[in-house]
């Protein structure tokens, strides 16, 4: 992982539901990521849920990715 790279993190499956069941989207409404991009943990398989964690100057923003 690169320095400048934000932090990627495959969900577990009882917290991407809970996450999908608060944003009462399906996944299929989440940005994609695709499963070839470096950024992504090894176990990763399509249709995981990635969480991303950038560190701004203020806060951390957190983001949501769904594996294609």
């Amino acid at each position: 992982m690169h320095i400048l790279q934000p932090k990627h993190s495959k969900l577990k499956l009882e917290e991407a539901n809970k996450l999908i069941e608060d944003l009462k989207i399906s996944p299929s409404q989440l940005p994609k990521i695709r499963a070839e991009d470096s950024a992504l943990p090894k176990d990763c398989k399509i249709g995981d849920i990635i969480k991303i964690e950038r560190d701004t100057e203020e806060e951390i923003s957190v983001y949501y990715r769904v594996v294609v």
